[in-house]
């Protein structure tokens, strides 16, 4: 069976393990569905804003309702006063009958029109609460996470499961309110009129709840299973489309087309069996509910034939029959529908569950004008329990000092920095920034010390001069301009139609892999971080940009810590330290002559590249 490739972008800075390093973690099995009645009473809490606007939408249905219950005693009246006596019609109550029915039916089209307009307006608040939370724990949750998950499947969590709760409460709110007034309703005017056929027409009742019961127990695990299926979909889209030049340079589209057909046949499998599941509901209930309205009308004949009702009241009581049986009906479906909102509010509540970035421990302080002396003492960690990447790691960084970390690629490099971001804590030891342990300072005022570019840039939809002021919103144009001619990246801006005002498409996709870095680059020198770290940050950067961006580079690491991952070894000797790590250990330390004079594995790596460049 072959691989499947994943690509996966690199957003805002997550800096994640190294590809082809270890620790990286498995997307995370599909739990099992939580408890129903537990979700929904959970997603209730959210209608905590809008409870006012509920009663009053509540009271508007019971009025409504009320109101409905007058239009079969107007019929039935109707009709006794056309079968009177001697075939004799008593216009006068026809006419003020057929009257009273139209106004019933105006005031009723206006009150539900009313009733759908308030609940639109409340559901849609609502929804919005519940996205905002949902997209705010998601600024809260450690980058581990990420990891674990596909940018499709929180997409999917974000849009397609929030919208099915979306339209299940806009739409299922108010009728079932409006079904269980009516059932009342209904039931008290068919003991008024007849308790016989009352009696009668409840016979189907049990049947019609035997059936629903049965039909929504299967129903619930396969609308779980669709919204995973369609998660999953979405995952298969996002990272096709974010690879798409990577699958049309390997030829990879007819497997990429398999893989998606695979998994589009697998929704489509689940679907269509929630759907014919639920599907069947109506039709049964619609044949039992005519057997019951069959029996009514029989045994109504009976007692109309004996003058205990009469035929008014025999139209009446089938009208109330279909009031009461129609809205058990209602039940059932809205109940079945409610399956699936369930179904994507308890993946929304996996999210909302989950666990946050460790808070800022009491009396964190808050650093300001870090001078970037560093300590790593005794520090371990893997990503995973079973798997460490850092083993014992010591070393000291003065403030002001340049360090090149080098390596194979999963030596645990990134993972340095990863820590001193903390984006990850340390496993066991401790890590000191100004003589204090980073867990003692606030994680937003630590993080601030910091300016970073990546070797996987990601550039935001806006103008190139709103991408290179991202981590500094003071920055008027004149300093953005002054930083973007220190990187070399002022040449190819004024070349674009726009300049500085050039509108860049999602991730930067109208700008070359070079001018993306190049832009990121001046990102993190208009900063101004005490501390910099520079992750391949010249990679996709040709040689004679290079060299004009080195010699910017040493301008902008003087008296300033920093920490440059790279592999090509040529662009960190002038580094105050290098450190050579593999297997999670720093094997060697010193600056580029005392490791060429030492003859190690620093040695060997330099000079492999001097004979092999691409190495």
């Amino acid at each position: 069976m072959e691989k499947k490739f994943k690509y996966k972008n690199n957003v805002r800075m997550p800096l994640g393990p190294r590809r082809g390093g270890k620790g990286r973690g498995s997307i995370r099995p599909v739990e099992k569905p939580k408890n129903f009645k537990k979700t929904l009473l959970r997603l209730w809490k959210y209608f905590g804003g809008e409870r006012k606007l509920l009663l009053l939408i509540f009271v508007f249905v019971i009025l409504d309702s009320l109101i409905s219950l007058l239009g079969p005693y107007f019929i039935g009246k109707s009709i006794d006063a056309m079968s009177g006596l001697k075939s004799m019609v008593d216009f006068h109550l026809l006419f003020t009958t057929i009257l009273l029915l139209l106004f019933t039916y105006v005031l009723d089209g206006l009150l539900t029109f009313f009733q759908g307009w308030l609940m639109a307006g409340a559901a849609q608040r609502i929804i919005v609460e519940l996205r905002k939370n949902l997209f705010s724990k998601l600024q809260k949750i450690p980058i581990s996470f990420f990891d674990k998950n596909t940018h499709g499947e929180i997409m999917s969590r974000l849009t397609n499961d929030i919208e099915n709760v979306s339209s299940t409460i806009s739409q299922s709110t108010t009728q079932l309110m409006s079904a269980v007034v009516t059932v009342l309703g209904s039931f008290v005017m068919m003991l008024v009129l007849s308790p016989v056929l009352t009696f009668v027409s409840l016979i189907t009742v049990p049947l019609v709840f035997l059936l629903t019961k049965a039909i929504a127990k299967n129903t619930s695990d396969l609308f779980k299973e669709q919204q995973t299926q369609l998660g999953k979909l979405n995952g298969n889209i996002e990272e096709s489309i974010s690879g798409i030049q990577v699958v049309k340079a390997f030829n990879r589209q007819q497997k990429i087309i398999d893989e998606f057909a695979e998994i589009n046949d697998s929704l489509c499998r689940v679907g269509l069996k929630a759907q014919i599941l639920s599907g069947f509901l109506m039709p049964i209930m619609n044949v039992i509910n005519n057997i019951g309205f069959a029996a009514v009308a029989w045994v109504g004949g009976i007692l109309a034939v004996k003058n205990i009702i009469t035929v008014g009241i025999i139209a009446s009581f089938l009208s109330y029959s279909r009031q009461f049986t129609r809205p058990l009906n209602s039940i059932a479906s809205i109940f079945n529908t409610l399956q699936s909102a369930v179904a994507g509010a308890e993946r929304v509540f996996d999210i909302l569950d989950e666990k946050e970035e460790l808070k800022d421990c009491p009396g964190a302080k808050v650093i300001q004008n870090a001078r970037g002396h560093i300590v790593f003492e005794n520090v371990c960690f893997g990503y995973r329990r079973d798997v460490e990447i850092l083993k014992n790691i010591n070393f000291e960084v003065k403030s002001g000092t340049s360090v090149a970390l080098v390596g194979p690629t999963g030596a645990g490099k990134t993972t340095i920095v990863n820590l001193l971001n903390r984006f990850y804590d340390v496993s066991c030891g401790k890590i000191f920034l100004d003589g204090v342990d980073i867990r003692k300072y606030t994680r937003d005022s630590l993080r601030k010390c910091f300016g970073i570019v990546l070797q996987d840039t990601y550039l935001f939809t806006g103008t190139i001069f709103e991408n290179i002021r991202y981590g500094r919103l003071d920055a008027d144009y004149s300093q953005v301009k002054r930083v973007a001619e220190s990187v070399g990246a002022d040449k190819f801006i004024e070349r674009l139609p726009k300049g500085y005002n050039t509108v860049l498409q999602e991730g930067g996709s109208n700008l070359s892999q070079g001018e993306r870095q190049i832009i990121s680059i001046a990102r993190a020198v208009l900063s101004d971080p005490s501390i910099l770290i520079l992750d391949e940050a010249t990679s996709n950067i040709d040689t004679r940009t290079e060299i004009g961006i080195q010699k910017a580079m040493r301008k902008l690491v003087k008296n300033r810590t920093s920490f440059i991952i790279a592999h090509r070894l040529s662009t960190i000797r002038y580094s105050d330290i290098i450190m050579v790590i593999c297997d999670g250990k720093i094997v060697e330390l010193g600056n580029h002559k005392e490791l060429i004079d030492k003859r190690g594995v620093y040695y060997d790596m330099y000079y492999k590249q001097l004979i092999q460049p691409d190495l």
